[in-house]
């Protein structure tokens, strides 16, 4: 089939590219630069590439039938942010493609109240980002239901691997968490340690797209979580790590409103957002309709991560 990515040149499309390739799919990358991938694959020279500034054609009202004149059979949206450019790229393709595959989150989740937490759940997104998220995912579950339209949404955790900085067990982007368990050194988390995360390997959330294309017939419609099988709380994951490197965790705890002082401004409203989400999803939908099984749990997907931020100098052992 005709399958075209925007924006392929990613993290997951680093995988995602070789497996589609793989199963001689024709594969367009519709990208805003041409930037290598995160890892370097003999399929890419078989992928056709396309550049454009997704920004400027959406604000021009082009983008969607640039991507229709492209003339795929399967679209996989990897960057939509905004309901309007979703909504504009939809009314282009429609009637015109076979499926249109979104890549959601689960904070469009918000906070959960039971968990795992299942798709059939009430969402409470929050944050920007979240609410936006959300309202793409029901307008095209809505699309889907009611007037036809082929769409189904991935919503993956906090992705991993090779090239990509993980959320660390302080909730934050800071590497030098992981130097300091690496060492031995005081570690201090929020409160008591016992909030959670959910990662999930890029190339887990590249058979999850695969799974959803070889299922459409149950996958349209349907939002799917794709994440490990199991979320970390932040205390056990600071245990693990610092076990990576033959360490007791030297924990210590806070109080929100103290840690908070402790890192800065960015790392801070970082911690907050993770915290304060907690996400732990569970995939036992996306087992039984999409055979989706994967191959990472949380920690070994970050250890892939933090063994390539050792690699490059960031994380010092």
């Amino acid at each position: 089939m005709r399958v075209l990515i925007i924006g392929g040149s990613g993290h997951v499309g680093t995988y995602l590219v070789p497996r589609l390739v793989a199963q001689e799919h024709k594969v367009i990358n519709l990208s805003r630069s041409q930037r290598e991938p995160y890892q370097a694959h003999g399929a890419w020279r078989s992928v056709q590439q396309a550049t454009v500034d997704r920004n400027a054609e959406d604000a021009q009202g082009v983008f969607g039938q640039h991507v229709r004149d492209l003339e795929p059979e399967v679209v996989i949206d990897m960057i939509s942010y905004t309901l309007e450019s979703t909504q504009q790229i939809v009314e282009c393709l429609r009637g015109h493609v076979q499926h249109f595959l979104h890549c959601g989150t689960i904070w469009s989740m918000g906070h959960s109240v039971e968990v795992p937490a299942t798709e059939e759940m009430p969402r409470h997104p929050f944050g920007e980002y979240g609410i936006s998220k959300s309202a793409i995912q029901d307008y095209l579950q809505e699309q889907a239901r009611r007037y036809g339209f082929p769409a189904t949404v991935l919503q993956p955790g906090h992705i991993v691997g090779p090239g990509w900085s993980p959320i660390n067990p302080a909730g934050n982007l800071d590497p030098n968490v992981f130097t300091q368990l690496a060492h031995g050194e005081e570690v201090t988390l929020p409160n008591l340690g016992m909030e959670t995360l959910h990662h999930v390997h890029a190339d887990d959330v590249a058979q999850s797209f695969m799974q959803a294309m070889a299922n459409r017939s149950v996958s349209i419609g349907e939002a799917f979580h794709v994440v490990s099988p199991a979320a970390l709380t932040l205390r056990g994951y600071a245990e693990s790590v610092a076990l990576w490197f033959g360490q007791i965790a030297n924990l210590r705890f806070l109080p929100w409103v103290e840690w908070q002082k402790t890192v800065s401004d960015e790392y801070a409203a970082q911690t907050w957002d993770h915290i304060a989400h907690s996400p732990n999803a569970s995939i036992a939908k996306a087992q039984r309709c999409l055979h989706y099984h994967p191959r990472y749990t949380s920690l070994e997907a970050i250890y892939e991560s933090v063994q390539w931020l050792i690699k490059q100098g960031t994380v010092q052992v």
